[in-house]
């Protein structure tokens, strides 16, 4: 594998670049804070003074209407910018002062557009950890629920799946994707409508192995499917930058408010119950 292919046709440059003296970040609790963070791009505001608390080990779910700033909220986790206002921290440690592939190597993140490159299947795999083994590959490939469509390959593993994975289906994409999340078994997890192009069977059964990875580490879930975020711990709503809402599934129906009208027009106005 070429790494410099990899890299540049797996992500876009960052813009923001390591401190001098900044620190390896290792990460033993996985506790993730977002203090009063503020964020532009040019002249709007996306996000205005937003604090989150996310416990080692907690689940959360995140939803808003397009533009509300849940997607920037959780790629500043992986510091593509740096806010202008307030601060990230990761087990008590401002982001701003870790070595970047050190915090991208603590994060596991699934896009909803995940990009591949022009190598086997085993080989976008196993991107997420180089050291792996075929068996571990194999292994997340079985969770991911894609080991049994690349078994039907013509080279099986070895298939190379052409730039930007143009041989694959979207759903195909994504599994892949998954299944380096899986592999890569970091401290914290993003999903950034991770199972959109899926069909609802396919998802129900990657659903299993998502709660089994979730297990134990700080995970952020955005989903525009509220059903895939009834078993989060804690579901908060985003609108015009801010925390609108906060709590779980059940708790927010009670409340009547906006994630509870989102829920009933997905249902086709059906009596919900949580």
């Amino acid at each position: 594998m070429e790494a410099k292919q990899a890299w540049e046709e797996m992500i876009t440059p960052y813009a923001v670049t390591d401190k001098p003296g900044a620190r390896n970040l290792v990460v033993r609790r996985g506790a993730v804070e977002l203090r009063g963070i503020s964020f532009k791009y040019d002249r709007d505001w996306v996000l205005h003074g937003l604090s989150l608390d996310i416990k080692p080990g907690e689940r959360i779910g995140v939803i808003g209407l397009s533009g509300a700033g849940k997607t920037t909220l959780v790629h500043l986790l992986l510091r593509p910018f740096d806010v202008q206002a307030g601060g990230i921290f990761i087990d008590g440690r401002n982001i701003r002062n870790v070595q970047q592939e050190s915090l991208r190597r603590n994060i596991a993140f699934v896009p909803q557009d995940p990009a591949l490159f022009n190598r086997t299947l085993a080989e976008n795999i196993g991107y997420a950890r180089p050291d792996a083994t075929q068996a571990q590959i194999e292994r997340a490939a079985k969770q991911a629920d894609i080991h049994g469509f690349i078994m039907s390959a013509r080279d099986g593993y070895g298939t190379v799946v052409g730039n930007r994975g143009i041989k694959l289906s979207g759903g195909q994409r994504q599994r892949i994707a998954i299944a380096r999340a899986i592999l890569k078994d970091a401290p914290i997890l993003i999903l950034d409508e991770a199972t959109s192009s899926l069909d609802s069977q396919t998802e129900a059964t990657i659903q299993k192995s998502f709660h089994a990875l979730m297990k134990g580490r700080a995970t952020v879930v955005i989903a525009h499917r509220l059903s895939t975020l009834r078993k989060m711990d804690r579901i908060i709503v985003i609108e015009k930058g801010s925390i609108a809402e906060q709590g779980s599934h059940a708790g927010l129906l009670k409340k009547n408010g906006i994630y509870a009208r989102l829920w009933k027009k997905q249902a086709g106005n059906k009596k919900i119950h949580g």
